[in-house]
């Protein structure tokens, strides 16, 4: 999460990077990913998608843990960026490539990790 939070502050953008991403590999190398906003919203990349490719390339080809934050809105109390959960896209992405990565997220009582595969339990079939 600090690393999310790290590349979060260090690029924020309110129309192009308002979310980051953190992924760890098997051999516990952190590679963070930022959201890729765009005029057509449906050109927009995902935090979760750019820290996926980066770990692939870059790291063991593995993904243990990922985790994703959201930079808080002007209205929100709270100043610090929160934890937040993969879309609906996010979670196919991550069930066809690291279905058994652990996801961070919050949870009734606090922060809590399941594995991908978890998100979607009834994922798209080729």
């Amino acid at each position: 999460m600090e690393a999310a939070e790290a590349a979060l502050r260090q690029h924020f953008h309110p129309w192009r990077h308002r979310l980051a991403a953190a992924a760890r590999d098997g051999s516990g190398r952190i590679f963070t990913g930022l959201h890729l906003g765009a005029t057509v919203g449906r050109l927009s990349i995902c935090a979760e998608a750019t820290a996926l490719g980066r770990a692939l390339i870059e790291g063991d080809g593995t993904i243990a843990a990922i985790v994703t934050v959201r930079h808080p809105k002007p209205d929100e109390p709270h100043p610090h960026p929160a934890v937040v959960p993969p879309c609906g896209a996010c979670r196919e992405m991550l069930a066809d490539h690291a279905p058994e990565a652990q996801v961070i997220l919050p949870g009734p009582n606090g922060l809590v990790r399941v594995p991908a595969l978890f998100l979607l339990p009834l994922p798209y079939q080729r």
